[in-house]
């Protein structure tokens, strides 16, 4: 998962479902249309590119086709869509102005929203207004609450609050009616009324994502209740806060008070409503209509750091990482959301191969952020990626330092330095790493294994080991790697019999898995099933490379047997008293 996307909850301020059936055109539904052969091609291999979520060459076939054939809704729809995924409004918006002015009074649903979002740009209002007047169709979630800004831009704010009740008495929307119409309070100064609304009926709903704390913070502020708001952070946060959140606590316990800095005007309520949709769409996993949103939120406020954030999610679930880089380069270094950014900038670069380029952006990013133990962690764990265990290590050992006193959900992060110690030859400081992620964690599985099966490696405490390793496979008794590392805790002992029963059953859940197929194979051999031994090796040699194969090993062992293999290391050898037939 992007490291972004963990910073959103779903807004379920309405049922995402219903959402997705009230917003989704029939772009993807419609018919191909009746185009010469040449035409035709460039449409169904422009259709194919934007299905793939390849928006660049989508753009590339819908703007031939856009030359050659003019007005086509299926082709300009298709244009729009492609064009605003790569954040190139204009050039969508000249496509959708295109469609309105020929559409006799029903343009698609997509120019639409497209056109909506250029008037509240402008400042036009009105001309949004109009257009709604003329019966275009945005759906009745964006096209009542657009109204409802539109008219607070005009100066009309009884209208818009009639608007936003209109919206609230619609079936499933009276949740996101509130939301907006207290934050359009909240603009006017009503700051009495606006809290009225988030301590509701829908409180739990309005509080359950950052961006409405943070808004309901600023409201009791400048109502005079630091207390009240110190204890909204506490209980939507915890004492678990990030350097934009200890800021506010900060200037909450001096007195301050918060400016409302939520939405500054209209235009911004209506970017904050293409936000909010784009949210409950993404948690439905409609990636293109998501993206359409966050990107006209974006392009209305671009200072809106979760917009780009949420943008960035989108591209990178769809692996356009490229696209997902550009998105979060957007927030600049003194929004609060930039250290958020450039985590998600470097999981994207990841995603993409640039393993070292995102190391440079974490290391920079732990430069100027040095207070913040989810930098390091990242940091470390790319590291840990490519290998840089020592390095890893050390950038663990900060993650932990600024964690504080060790919670319940820290074991990873212990773990994770174990590991990085265990690989980089620090063992009595990995051992003493996993004790405590088990502490932290009892019963973890992937903690037990990873112990057990350095106890078996290591040829120490391996009745334990054998335990820790049977406990993990009741945890997980499908996770082919740990039955592996059952499998291999028989061999060790000697117990072959066993063994293979577990080995068999670990290649059964990882087939192809290269080193399972080998470690299968020196089970075989140790059971006396020489034959299978040695097709299981072949197996290995045809599936690897993998990590932790030495493949000139199994080479080796092909060529004199695993007996001779071990004498010529120096191992233990074999029991044979112990194979079975």
């Amino acid at each position: 998962m992007p490291f972004a996307s963990k910073l959103f909850p779903a807004l379920r301020l309405i049922p995402a479902s219903a959402t997705a059936c009230a917003l989704v055109s029939g772009l993807l539904a419609l018919a191909p249309p009746a185009f010469a052969l040449e035409d035709a091609g460039a449409y169904l291999a422009g259709r194919a590119a934007l299905l793939d979520n390849d928006f660049a060459q989508a753009s590339v076939y819908y703007d031939r086709l856009l030359k050659s054939l003019g007005a086509n809704t299926q082709v300009q729809e298709g244009a729009i869509f492609a064009h605003v995924a790569q954040g190139e409004i204009d050039k969508a918006l000249a496509v959708a102005q295109e469609i309105i002015a020929l559409s006799n009074g029903k343009p698609t649903q997509v120019a639409v929203l497209v056109t909506l979002a250029e008037s509240a740009q402008e400042g036009r209002f009105g001309d949004g207004l109009k257009l709604l007047d003329a019966g275009a169709d945005a759906g009745q979630l964006v096209g009542g609450l657009y109204r409802a800004w539109a008219l607070m831009g005009e100066g009309q704010v009884s209208e818009a609050m009639q608007a936003f009740d209109a919206v609230a008495k619609i079936d499933g929307l009276q949740g996101f009616a509130g939301y907006h119409r207290a934050l359009a309070l909240a603009l006017v100064g009503d700051y009495e009324g606006a809290e009225t609304i988030f301590s509701g009926e829908n409180a739990a709903l309005y509080n359950g994502t950052r961006r409405g704390v943070l808004a309901h913070l600023e409201i009791l502020s400048q109502l005079e209740r630091n207390a009240d708001a110190l204890k909204l952070l506490d209980d939507s946060f915890g004492h678990k806060l990030d350097a934009e959140l200890a800021g506010l606590k900060a200037r909450l316990e001096a007195g301050e008070t918060l400016p409302f800095t939520a939405i500054g005007s209209a235009r911004d309520g209506v970017a904050e409503l293409y936000f909010s949709v784009a949210q409950a769409l993404n948690a439905d996993s409609v990636a293109g209509f998501s993206l359409l949103h966050a990107r006209l939120a974006l392009w209305l406020r671009p200072d809106h750091g979760d917009a780009a954030l949420l943008t960035g999610v989108i591209l990178e679930n769809v692996q356009q990482y490229d696209l997902a880089i550009a998105a979060y380069e957007l927030v600049s270094p003194d929004n609060p959301a930039f250290t958020a950014a450039q985590l998600g900038r470097a999981e994207a670069m990841v995603a993409a191969d640039r393993s070292d380029a995102a190391i440079d952006v974490l290391e920079k990013l732990s430069r100027s952020a040095p207070d913040e133990p989810g930098v390091w962690s990242a940091l470390g764990d790319n590291l840990r990626r490519i290998e840089r265990y020592a390095e890893a290590a050390k950038a663990y050992d900060r993650a932990i330092a600024l964690a504080g006193t060790p919670k319940p959900s820290d074991w990873t992060l212990w773990y994770a330095r174990a590991i990085s110690q265990e690989r980089s030859g620090q063992w009595p400081e990995a051992e003493k790493g996993l004790r405590k992620a088990l502490e932290l964690n009892p019963g973890q599985p992937a903690v037990l294994n990873y112990l057990g099966y350095s106890y078996v490696e290591k040829r120490e405490n391996l009745k334990e080991a054998l335990q820790m390793i049977q406990q993990a496979v009741a945890g997980r008794p499908d996770d082919g790697y740990i039955t592996d590392s059952l499998g291999w805790a028989y061999y060790r002992l000697g117990r072959y019999p066993e063994a293979v029963a577990q080995m068999e059953r670990a290649v059964e859940l990882k087939p192809t898995d290269a080193l399972l197929n080998d470690h299968l194979g020196d089970v075989y051999w140790a059971a006396g099933r020489k034959r299978e031994a040695e097709f299981q090796w072949h197996r290995a040699l045809n599936f690897g490379p993998a990590p932790d194969l030495d493949l000139d090993r199994v080479r080796r062992k092909l060529a004199v047997g695993l007996d001779v293999v071990l004498k010529e290391e120096g191992a233990e050898p074999l029991h044979p008293d112990h194979a079975g037939n």
